[in-house]
């Protein structure tokens, strides 16, 4: 129980990522990432295996991301403003929460699902080290089966050391508040990872000291996470298939009170703002809410994600109109990215083109049977860019409120995904170039997208697939045999980022044009919003539902 004598912990959970990039760093993301499930394979035969250390970025998902990563920090100039802009937030809540509550002694710790460049503030770094009780070694790797030998700097005793969690005990807390925006707020089972291990180690450090230091998590105040997860098969994760036993629970009834926040999507409505065009109207303006899904269906027995998702879509909607009376609310869609799907000519559950080669975006709402949300809200993004322009908006802003600072994602990937859609030269800020955001070339973009994919044909290596639009062969040919699955290295899968996009062009119908569209091509102009990054709104509505969920425990 809270009471105003006590010391605060505050854990402000984030999604990560690394401020610079080295394999290194990949290494340790991936192995964090999985330490989460005790089913997963990687949990079980990896994590404290170091016969099988070096084959993490030898697999075809940690070549693609080992490519992709290169190319993306790079454009950026080497280095990822993520963090930074995070901690800038971090100082800023706490002196909000100290202004604000001046009888309370707060302390303040990031905790992220993933953080490859400093695992200190993974949940629980001497888990990953130690392992379970039956793990055959400890987690010590430092790249010296990696060609070129040892990683530089490598600490292998780097998982040996005090976590978030354990940083505040140490320091007298006498509980601890998590306050979310790994995925912008919304409650997904990354912050549950995170979550629950943060759990883990309070309850280690419980047991070992006497003590009965409780965490709360704001964004999820009933727990309906907890409460939700199936129950059978015992210690059941997604990795297992469709559990047997489920609860009963109301979303309904368990909303998100930081997502429901009117001054969260104000922040957003703020950014998107920035990202109009001075030379469109609001009322020929078009927006586009993206954002990722879960990398499971299987998740939707206890993710209330796309829930809280489309929570938030509707305020940011209703704050836009409210600002811009004249906006066409028909012009306001939200949209997901691809999953994979059954292929009709081989009958497997694959990547495919027409789903842009993409698998993290099952979009179903807790415990629902649609694998998009209905209404304005169920679009691939592909789908809703098409929309758009087939409504003669003559300006696009997208939008990604599942972030709330900039990164490589925001910065990087995003721009390529949207301008593999609708084009380069219809990106508002073509003319000109950023030289700031990208300072190298003046823009994000690649030659194509994805930039990982193998470009040699099967049957002649000296080869190269055609990756350009007009060109004969394109799009690229499949060059995975029809009877296997296709995976994320299959050139077929990789799109050219032209003048004008893909959306509208139909390669049998002629050549693209350079200086113009062509066919059924978008004609306008596109842009990125801009994250709440150090906005006010964002600080203030982080500090305020901390403080009311410390009122909340005292109560009890």
């Amino acid at each position: 129980m809270a009471t105003q004598e006590q010391k605060i912990g505050v854990l402000y959970v984030l999604h990560g990522g690394m401020d610079t990039y080295k394999p290194q760093y990949m290494w340790d993301a991936a192995i964090q990432m999985f330490a989460y499930d005790p089913n997963h394979p990687v949990y079980s035969m990896v994590i404290w295996n170091a016969d099988a250390w070096s084959m993490v970025l030898q697999t075809e998902f940690g070549v693609k991301f080992l490519r992709k990563y290169d190319f993306e920090y790079d454009r950026i100039g080497g280095h990822d403003p993520f963090h930074r802009i995070s901690d800038e937030q971090m100082v800023m809540m706490q002196a909000e929460l100290e202004a604000g509550c001046p009888e309370i002694s707060f302390e303040v710790e990031c905790a992220c699902w993933m953080r490859g460049d400093k695992v200190d503030q993974f949940p629980y770094p001497r888990f990953v080290y130690n392992g379970p009780e039956e793990a055959q070694g400890k987690c010590t790797y430092c790249g010296q089966d990696e060609p070129g030998g040892p990683w530089e700097d490598c600490d292998p005793e780097r998982y040996n050391v005090d976590g978030p969690v354990e940083r505040l005990l140490k320091k007298g807390v006498g509980l601890v508040v998590a306050v979310d925006m790994t995925v912008g707020g919304t409650r997904f089972y990354k912050t549950y990872d995170v979550v629950h291990m943060s759990r883990r180690a309070l309850d280690d450090w419980n047991r070992k000291h006497g003590t009965a230091v409780e965490l709360v998590w704001a964004n999820d105040p009933t727990s309906l996470m907890q409460r939700a997860y199936p129950t059978a098969p015992p210690e059941w994760t997604p990795v297992l298939g469709d559990p047997e036993s489920v609860p009963e629970v109301s979303v309904v009834d368990s909303p998100n009170p930081v997502v429901a926040d009117p001054e969260l999507a104000a922040a957003h409505a703020e950014g998107i703002t920035e990202g109009m065009s001075s030379d469109v109207p609001a009322s020929q303006t078009g927006v586009v809410l993206f954002n990722h899904g879960m990398f499971d269906a299987k998740r939707r027995y206890f993710d209330p994600k796309i829930n809280d998702t489309v929570v938030l879509n509707t305020n940011i909607k209703a704050r836009l109109l409210q600002q811009f009376p004249d906006m066409d609310p028909g012009n306001i869609v939200g949209a997901w990215g691809g999953v994979k799907e059954i292929n009709p000519e081989n009958g497997l559950l694959e990547r495919t083109r027409a789903m842009r080669g993409e698998d993290l975006a099952h979009a179903y709402l807790l415990r629902g049977d649609s694998d998009l949300p209905p209404g304005e809200w169920g679009y691939r993004y592909w789908e809703a860019l098409a929309y758009l322009k087939n409504r003669g908006v003559r300006h696009i802003v997208i939008g990604f409120p599942q972030v709330v600072a900039d990164s490589v994602l925001t910065m990087v990937e995003l721009h390529n995904q949207i301008g593999k859609e609708i084009g380069v030269k219809t990106w508002l800020h073509y003319g000109t170039g950023d030289f700031k955001q990208f300072p190298r070339v003046g823009h994000p973009f690649a030659d194509y997208w994805g930039n990982w994919v193998d470009i040699t044909c099967r049957d002649d290596e000296t080869k190269t697939v055609c990756l350009a639009m007009g060109a004969e062969g394109y799009p690229p040919p499949r060059q995975t045999p029809l009877d296997e699955k296709r995976e994320d290295m299959d050139p077929s899968l990789a799109f050219d980022l032209s003048d004008f996009g893909n959306v509208g062009y139909d390669p049998a119908k002629g050549p693209p044009d350079p200086d113009r569209p062509v066919q059924e091509q978008y004609s306008g102009t596109w842009a990125m919003y801009v994250p709440p990054n150090t906005n006010a709104r964002l600080v203030k509505l982080l500090a305020r539902h901390v403080a009311a969920t410390i009122k909340t425990a005292g109560k009890k």
